[in-house]
C-alpha cells in the first residue's frame, strides 16, 4: 500500500547574479508542486518562506548572504495611514474581479507596458505571450488573476489598469506578481492600491495574512513593503513582528516604486 503523501525532493540551482544586490550571487532551493497534495504542500512551504512560480516552490539558499527576508502583513490589525487612505478613496471606483487563471491578450499588453517602463533591464522583459500564459495558467494550487478595471461605459467592459496573480493559501493570500498601468497620471499609486485591496479582502475573508514575498533591507526596489503594517518577518525562530525603517527617497524615486 502506497503512502498517501510523498515527502518532496528538493534541488538547488546553480549560482547566478543577484537581481537585488549588485555584486552578489543568488542560489535557490526548490521542489515540484504536483499531485493531489500540491495545495497542502504549497501552504506548508509558504509558512516557511517559500514562494511559488508555476509548478515549483522555491526560496533563497545563498551561501554568503541572508538578505532576502520573507514578510507578511497581519490583516486583522492593519490600519491604513493617511496616504493609504487617500489611495483607497482615489481608486474606489475600480471594479475588482477574481478571475480564473487564464491569460488574456489584454493582460499581456498591460504587463509589457509595465515591464518596459518599470523594469526595462529585468529578466522578465523578454517574456512572450507563451511565457506569460505559462506564468498565469501553470498552477497546481488555488490561484486567481485579480483584475482591476475602470468602470464600464455604455455596457462595455472598462479599461484594465491593474492585475495580480494571487494564490489563496490556508492562512492568507500570497501575491505572486502584480503589474499595472505605469504612465497614467490620473491613476497614481496603483501598486499601493492593489496591495491595500488584497489586505482588505483577506481580512474580510477571515484570512490572517497577506504574503508580500521577500524584502531586502538595502534594496530600494523593496522599500515599499515596509509601509504596510503590522508586518512580520520570518527568522530562525519563526515569524515575528518587526518595524523596518522607511528610507526617505527622492520624490522622483517615490513615484517609480512598484508593487
Amino acid at each position: 500500500m502506497s503512502a498517501p503523501f510523498r515527502f518532496p525532493r528538493f534541488f538547488v540551482t546553480s549560482p547566478a547574479p543577484c537581481p537585488y544586490l549588485p555584486g552578489k550571487t543568488e542560489r535557490k532551493v526548490f521542489t515540484e508542486l504536483a499531485g493531489h497534495h500540491a495545495g497542502e504542500l504549497n501552504d506548508a512551504l509558504g509558512r516557511i518562506g517559500f514562494r511559488r512560480s508555476q509548478a515549483v516552490a522555491y526560496r533563497p539558499s545563498c551561501l554568503d548572504c541572508s538578505a532576502c527576508v520573507s514578510v507578511r502583513v497581519v490583516t486583522g490589525e492593519f490600519q491604513p495611514n493617511g496616504t493609504q487612505k487617500r489611495m483607497l478613496k482615489r481608486h474606489s471606483d475600480l471594479e475588482v474581479t477574481a478571475c480564473k487563471p487564464w491569460a488574456t491578450e489584454e493582460q499581456y499588453e498591460l504587463l509589457r507596458r509595465y515591464l518596459k517602463r518599470r523594469h526595462p533591464d529585468g529578466g522578465m522583459v523578454g517574456m512572450d505571450e507563451s511565457d506569460f500564459a505559462d506564468m498565469i495558467e501553470q498552477s497546481p494550487v488555488k490561484t486567481y488573476v485579480i483584475e482591476y478595471r475602470e468602470p464600464a461605459v455604455d455596457g462595455k467592459q472598462g479599461r484594465l489598469v491593474g492585475a495580480c496573480l494571487t494564490d489563496q493559501q490556508g492562512d492568507g493570500l500570497s501575491m505572486i506578481y502584480s503589474f499595472f498601468e505605469p504612465d497614467d497620471a490620473g491613476r497614481p499609486g496603483l501598486g499601493t492600491y492593489i496591495i491595500l485591496d488584497h489586505i482588505v479582502r483577506a481580512g474580510r475573508a477571515g484570512l490572517p495574512y497577506v504574503y508580500l514575498g521577500y524584502w531586502v533591507e538595502s534594496s530600494r526596489r523593496m522599500a515599499y513593503k515596509s509601509r504596510f503594517r503590522p508586518l512580520e518577518k520570518l527568522g530562525p525562530n519563526g515569524w515575528a513582528r518587526f518595524e523596518p525603517e522607511e528610507p526617505e527617497l527622492p520624490l522622483v524615486q517615490k513615484a517609480r516604486i512598484q508593487s
